[in-house]
């Protein structure tokens, strides 16, 4: 629960350049990559091969990010390399302290343009090979990639698979995860005049083998706040089209109803709630649902999640 009195009740149904120059492994090659052990590709042929094809990727990786470096490639005068990104965030060489210049290292890099390479997410399952180029491409899209934690109270950095985020949700978080395709909500907020970012607990259901992620908040559009609910399915695009939801918000012989497809995971918690894909209600609307003298919010959401048929 963000702060603000906002509630929510559920009513039914060891390398030492990071230290050195502060800068953290950004999306760095993960523990396990294949380019730290004598699993690379072989395109030399035999034994020796894949060793040597083994120890150009480790001349490929900068000692400061340790990602796979891509031209242009930059050395100090004695040799030692890292990748443009690093070399504008340091002023000396990581590993002997030489003055940095401008100093391309082309044999490198064509030596790299020959490689190719597995995906840096194949211990998650993708098992394709690509050329040095075109791997880069094929990374940013890879359906194997982690995915960002969908919780939206915090900025979490956490990444993973849907099964550890799920329990990242529930073990770090306190997600309430309920069992069920249909469910039933309450929303209460004491001060409903403040809405600005004011965020309720995030909800999980699992429903046909996948977890779904039930927000609720309040925002302004431009001056206007509204209040918004919205699903998104913890799976990528392809899989979250073969659903669709239905929620529902109303009182007093009254009744507001958005039906939709639930937006991956892969959309940000801010870019969905920008696009405003959900179910919006107006605040003056909200309070009138809400009954009494409209000093409080009470909002019951009702919805559904069904499978789509093929």
């Amino acid at each position: 629960m963000a702060p603000g009195g906002s509630s929510y009740q559920d009513i039914g149904d060891s390398r030492s350049a990071y230290a050195d120059y502060g800068i953290a492994p950004e999306n760095a090659e993960p523990k396990s990559s294949p380019f730290r052990k004598s699993t690379a590709v072989n395109i030399i042929g035999g034994n020796h091969g894949t060793r040597s094809n083994t120890a150009v990727h480790e001349l490929l990786e900068c000692p400061v990010c340790m990602n796979l470096m891509y031209p242009p490639i930059h050395q100090c005068p004695n040799g030692h390399t890292l990748c443009l990104k690093c070399k504008t965030k340091v002023h000396v060489c990581p590993i002997c302290r030489h003055e940095l210049g401008n100093i391309r290292c082309l044999a490198l890099e064509k030596i790299a343009e020959s490689l190719e390479l597995p995906c840096r997410y194949q211990i998650f399952g993708c098992q394709d090979i690509f050329a040095y180029h075109s791997r880069l491409r094929h990374e940013q899209n890879c359906r194997f990639r982690p995915y960002n934690c969908p919780y939206a109270g915090s900025e979490c950095t956490v990444t993973g698979d849907i099964q550890s985020l799920v329990a990242h949700l529930k073990n770090d978080h306190k997600v309430d995860m309920h069992d069920g395709c249909t469910f039933n909500h309450r929303y209460v907020k004491a001060n409903p005049q403040d809405v600005e970012n004011a965020t309720w607990m995030l909800t999980v259901f699992n429903c046909f083998g996948h977890q779904f992620c039930l927000h609720f908040e309040a925002f302004n559009v431009g001056v206007a706040p509204v209040y918004m609910a919205f699903l998104r399915f913890m799976g990528d695009d392809d899989d979250a089209k073969k659903f669709s939801y239905s929620l529902e918000v109303g009182g007093f012989g009254r009744k507001l109803i958005w039906q939709g497809v639930p937006r991956s995971i892969r959309d940000s918690h801010k870019t969905v709630r920008d696009s405003l894909d959900g179910l919006l209600i107006q605040r003056s609307m909200a309070l009138f649902f809400s009954g009494g003298d409209r000093k409080e919010l009470k909002l019951k959401v009702a919805g559904r999640i069904w499978r789509e048929p093929l």
